[in-house]
């Protein structure tokens, strides 16, 4: 664990703050659901909630009949990392922080179809670049995305990708309101 040098008091209804830096680092947005944990050391842990991580063995098989049906490499991520891939080493992509460009994609509820002019990155440390991508929207709230990664940056989706896609998505926000 990094210890950060900061302190904070809890006020009289147990409330705590935590810092704008470290809101702003882990990207902790209000609204957004923590979970806590506690340790035998006597610590307490936040940790972002992911409600879309919870359908790990859906998202993973939907990345990979994605990529088996297209042909084209496919992610699954929430609003912080990747969560599955398939068609792409593992270790290229999953877990990485996404980047700000997908993550405002994201929250602009849209679908993204590249142009082949202006990539959309995947994250900020990985050389992928998503050619389609298509929010999941749960309960009004956008919970991640689905994504088919181009193999150049002027790569474009056909209309049967684009349909793909915006089924998986569907499918997986659908998934989060049962």
């Amino acid at each position: 664990m990094k210890a950060t040098g900061i302190v904070r008091r809890i006020d009289d209804l147990g409330r705590v703050v935590i810092p704008k830096e470290i809101r702003r680092t882990m990207r902790i947005r209000e609204g957004d659901p923590l979970e806590i944990y506690t340790d035998a050391n006597g610590e307490v842990i936040f940790k972002k909630y992911s409600p879309i991580g919870e359908l790990g063995p859906y998202t993973k098989q939907y990345a990979e009949v994605l990529h088996r049906t297209t042909g084209q490499a496919a992610a699954i991520c929430d609003r912080d990392r990747v969560i599955a891939a398939a068609g792409v080493p593992k270790r290229d992509l999953l877990e990485k922080r996404i980047s700000q460009a997908l993550e405002a994609r994201m929250e602009q509820r849209e679908l993204f179809v590249s142009d082949g002019v202006q990539p959309l990155p995947v994250s900020d440390d990985a050389a992928q670049t998503a050619m389609l991508m298509a929010p999941i929207i749960g309960a009004g709230d956008v919970l991640g995305a689905v994504l088919l990664l181009a193999e150049s940056p002027q790569a474009l989706p056909s209309q049967v990708d684009l349909k793909l896609v915006q089924v998986a998505a569907g499918f997986l926000g659908k998934q989060m309101e049962e």
